[in-house]
């Protein structure tokens, strides 16, 4: 059985340190030719007075899921998930990022990173039809997972129904939606913002049950952005219309 939480397994160079710094990390393989660098010797030595079990090998791509582990490859406690109610009190207004069903871990890590830069440390997602929070997303969110609360959902359009009930207004990002992401003001009270999928953007059911869909302008001949770009606008928008940004 797999353990509960995530981050179990991890690779690149940031993504491991950040775990190391945490005391999550229990093992740690890592290249030989990397301790010629200064950072990694430094890493290395910062992990084994954690009492992490080192190994150092020539090469660990053959034991990696990513493409390019850094020289690095770790295994480490899970974290554990956070409720729903955690948080929503976590923040003062609510404020938290829901992605419903976006399939790439590249673009998930992206994102995690941009929601802690801005200030929104609560992240809610499905545990079905969406990227698993693995090691290449660990790796492309550079740590950022660390400090995050992560809050898995069996149904998204469920999740938006209990933060209603809850007082959170319901911010949905999408190209059709009738009102610009800047300026919008639900963005300053307790707040999630929901970002679709790759390509299709919000589900049907999920767009019908947030408060307001919001667009990002766009210049002529432009159809969309990427996930993770559109994501971080609307962070970085929520963060600014709370005076969160120095």
């Amino acid at each position: 059985m797999a353990p509960a939480g995530i981050g179990d397994r991890l690779e690149g160079f940031h993504a491991v340190a950040a775990a190391v710094a945490s005391g999550r990390v229990t093992s740690l393989k890592v290249e030989s030719s990397r301790l010629r660098r200064e950072t990694y010797a430094d890493l290395v030595e910062r992990a084994r007075d954690a009492g992490v079990a080192v190994e150092e090998v020539d090469d660990v791509r053959a034991l990696a899921v990513t493409d390019a582990p850094q020289g690095l490859v770790a295994r480490a406690r899970p974290i554990p998930p956070v409720t729903l109610e955690a948080a929503i009190a976590s923040s003062d207004p609510a404020a938290l990022l829901v992605l419903d069903h976006v399939e790439d871990p590249r673009n998930v890590g992206a994102i995690a990173r941009s929601a802690l830069a801005a200030g929104v440390r609560s992240l809610v997602m499905a545990t079905r039809r969406a990227a698993p929070l693995g090691a290449t997303a660990f790796k492309a969110a550079a740590g950022a997972f660390e400090d995050l609360g992560v809050v898995t959902v069996g149904s998204v359009a469920g999740a938006l129904g209990s933060l209603r009930r809850a007082g959170v207004w319901l911010v949905g990002l999408d190209a059709r939606g009738e009102a610009p992401l800047f300026g919008c003001e639900l963005l300053a009270g307790p707040v999630a913002l929901v970002v679709g999928a790759e390509g299709r953007g919000l589900s049907h059911l999920v767009s019908e049950r947030v408060d307001i869909l919001v667009r990002i302008p766009l210049a002529a001949g432009v159809e969309s952005l990427n996930a993770s770009v559109a994501a971080a606008l609307g962070l970085f928008e929520l963060a600014r219309m709370r005076g969160w940004l120095t």
